[in-house]
């Protein structure tokens, strides 16, 4: 294999079921479920439930039967200790790697194209103990010359329930002895529709895609497409990223945990919303200048009046200070809001965003203490950083009847002092 372009993909095991059983090893051996916003639907499943059936996406009332008879574990997002644990795993990565790229809460590439002739499985086997034991999470790990080759290897390695849990797709010739047997629909950036596709012309194995010629991929489909033809024959043609690219916008929406028919609760909820959206800005070390929010009734209910807007709003100057956003956002809500309605579900979106100092003044424009302000959001901020929710807006409320509805929340064990384990 030729060191020029290396990367290696490393990938947590079941990771938000895997978080739930970490503090809980009476839970080691039994089949757990991890439910989305509201305690809806099935996100993450360990093996043992995966053994029994259980889909992804099912609703949880579909299958609390089966969830009962087989003693299911069952829990609620713990989205703070997920994102706890996904920090934890990314930092012990950056000890073992030059460069590190995160690319989602469980899954991050590594650059390993400066590390000489290092054994190549001993290095993943050490990637993969080294997490285990700084962590408590499990991980695969797929090593090849291009990142869609090396998500390949990765998936491959986590079907390997007897081998190391570590794959290397270096070799042609065992590539093309893997790729023969694999869909189409498993290479990286081919959804379901685009693997239709695929498969009307002729194109049903991995095997066959990378052996499509590029120009014809291109003509027919995309140049995306082409490039992962190429990745697949082991150009590496998508760039590492190790620094995440600003965010564009900042988008805080929730399902309610009971719907909302009267005015005054929405303006709480939306709040909410913006204080979070407000925080992630200013975590980002930027302003914004648009306001957007949307508000909707019960998509899926024909038994009732349905109703879904949008309205967006520019500020004179960006700003970070939750009150400059909530005061627009609020005025917004005035214009969308209608009586008569169930609504399940609202949203914030903040974008037009700047870095400080940069963009044009407006002359006209009424002049701020942005120092004040600033002061009193990163007061804010710091509190809410010991606990999130111990100091807000009195717009948003107290009693948040509406608030998600999350009945099988795990501890926070490792943000809270109260959420940490006891031992006896």
């Amino acid at each position: 294999m030729t060191r020029e372009s290396l990367f290696a993909l490393v990938d947590c095991n079941h990771f938000y079921a895997a978080c739930e059983q970490l503090f809980r090893p009476d839970l080691r051996d039994r089949p757990v479920v991890v439910l989305s916003n509201n305690d809806g639907c099935v996100v993450a499943r360990s093996p043992q439930a995966k053994a029994l059936g259980i889909a992804m996406g099912v609703p949880a009332f579909q299958i609390r039967a089966l969830l009962r008879h087989h003693q299911v574990a069952v829990f609620s997002s713990n989205y703070a200790l997920y994102a706890d644990l996904s920090a934890r795993v990314m930092r012990t990565l950056e000890g073992l790697a030059p460069r590190v790229e995160v690319y989602s809460i469980d899954e991050a590439f590594l650059d390993l194209s400066g590390l000489g002739h290092r054994d190549l499985e001993a290095f993943g086997c050490e990637v993969r103990e080294r997490v285990r034991q700084w962590t408590g999470i499990r991980t695969c790990v797929g090593i090849a010359p291009t990142k869609t080759l090396s998500k390949l290897a990765n998936a491959l390695a986590k079907r390997d329930a007897g081998g190391t849990g570590v794959v290397i797709l270096g070799d042609v010739r065992q590539r093309s002895a893997f790729f023969s047997r694999m869909p189409v629909s498993e290479v990286w950036g081919v959804g379901r529709r685009l693997a239709s596709r695929l498969q009307a012309l002729g194109i049903h194995t991995v095997g066959q895609l990378a052996q499509a010629d590029p120009g014809w991929i291109r003509q027919h489909f995309s140049v995306v497409l082409e490039r992962t033809v190429r990745e697949l024959r082991g150009e590496a043609c998508l760039a590492f990223a190790p620094d995440a690219e600003a965010r564009q916008q900042i988008l805080c929406s929730r399902s309610f945990g009971e719907q909302i028919t009267a005015r005054q609760p929405m303006r709480e909820a939306v709040s909410t919303y913006v204080a979070r959206a407000a925080e992630k800005l200013r975590q980002d070390d930027r302003l914004a200048r648009q306001v957007s929010v949307f508000i909707q009734t019960p998509l899926y209910r024909h038994d009732a009046p349905r109703y879904a807007r949008t309205a967006t709003g520019t500020l004179a100057e960006p700003s970070r200070d939750t009150r400059d956003l909530n005061r627009l956002a609020l005025s917004l809500l005035d214009m969308l809001w209608r009586d008569g309605f169930s609504y399940a579900k609202a949203g914030v979106m903040l974008a037009d965003l700047y870095a400080p100092g940069q963009w044009q003044t407006d002359l006209f424009a009424e002049s701020r203490d942005t120092a004040r302000s600033d002061a009193l959001m990163q007061v804010m901020d710091q509190i809410n950083g010991q606990g999130r929710g111990r100091v807000w807006m009195a717009g948003q409320g107290i009693r948040r009847f509406w608030a998600m509805k999350r009945g099988k929340l795990s501890p926070a064990y490792t943000t809270s002092w109260d959420g940490l384990p006891r031992v006896y």
